[in-house]
């Protein structure tokens, strides 16, 4: 497969990812927002921080407010990883590959950039309706399901998916960082009523409360951290996404053990370490420590299969240049 498909795939799945958990994380804080008690700011600081785009909030809004972060996080075309912005990479993305996707995915896809181009133009975000939110989940959710039933499991499929599992791995563990690291109450308030809040909102985030409450029953701060980042059959676990982000590789490079290549290896020696993890060394080691150190190996990762299968060689790059 070209490097310039491979490319455009990988980042088509990262986009998509990427926009869906924006809007997930909005549609929950809205909601979290109506259940606050009276006289409690809304917590919408704390979501900018959890995209990782904090400074360049600062940059182009003077205050933290409801309207300002929406706008932000959503519409704003000066954001880089707004949804906007994600849903326009995506599109383009998919443009420069349309033979390697079916012609239902991209229609989706166009519908949503479109959806999110009108919602622009009518200021949506003064709006502050959480309907709207629902709706960009919805379409986004419905792109991932008609990719998952028309895409042939070529390597197409699995460079794809390798972007998505990447980008819901760092998303999870993004989203977990803030809730320890930005919304640890006082010594009074944990187990409080509030603090029950924000359990239950960090884990409608990642569209696992049900899931979580069906294993554990109680709401244990301990549980939702092992149950996000070990578990081995939730479907936005850190352990899982990486695990799956590895087969895609063996997929990708045809081998079934161990490693081919510095990607590989890579991404092999976190899954393994993910695999063998005990939630109390977690917890020793510092969870805000352990979540930010994984971020970065993530980031390495990805860093990884780009010169493995992105990057254009230099003596490539050559002999292009003197035909």
């Amino acid at each position: 497969m070209l490097s310039r498909v491979a490319d455009s795939l990988f980042w088509l799945g990262r986009y998509t990812e990427r926009a869906e958990n924006y809007s997930r994380f909005i549609d929950v804080n809205f909601n979290l927002s109506m259940d606050l008690p009276p006289g409690m700011s809304e917590q919408w600081q704390p979501l900018v921080a959890a995209t990782g785009d904090e400074e360049r909030f600062h940059d182009l809004y003077p205050e933290f407010s409801r309207e300002n972060a929406i706008r932000f996080l959503a519409f704003d075309a000066e954001n880089g990883n707004s949804i906007l912005s994600s849903v326009t990479k995506a599109r383009e993305n998919a443009r420069q590959v349309r033979e390697s996707i079916s012609k239902e995915v991209w229609e989706v896809l166009n519908d949503l950039y479109h959806f999110m181009n009108n919602a622009v133009k009518r200021k949506a975000w003064k709006v502050q309706d959480p309907e709207q939110f629902k709706q960009i989940k919805y379409k986004l959710q419905l792109l991932q399901g008609i990719g998952y039933d028309t895409a042939p499991r070529t390597q197409g499929w699995y460079f794809n998916k390798l972007g998505q599992f990447l980008e819901r791995a760092d998303k999870t563990s993004r989203i977990l960082d803030v809730k320890y690291h930005f919304l640890l109450p006082s010594v009074e308030e944990v187990g409080s009523p509030l603090d029950f809040l924000h359990w239950n909102a960090l884990l409608k985030s990642v569209s696992a409360f049900n899931a979580y409450k069906k294993l554990y029953g109680k709401i244990e701060p301990v549980n939702i951290v092992e149950y996000l980042v070990l578990n081995a059959y939730f479907p936005r676990s850190i352990f899982y996404c990486m695990t799956q982000a590895e087969n895609c590789l063996h997929e990708i490079s045809d081998s079934k053990r161990g490693f081919t290549n510095p990607a590989e290896k890579s991404m092999g020696t976190l899954r393994s370490e993910l695999e063998y993890a005990d939630i109390n060394d977690v917890f020793k080691y510092g969870l805000h420590e352990y979540l930010d150190q994984l971020q970065r190996r993530i980031n390495d990762i990805s860093s990884a299969v780009y010169e493995q299968y992105f990057k254009i060689q230099p003596n490539f790059a050559s002999q292009v240049q003197d035909q």
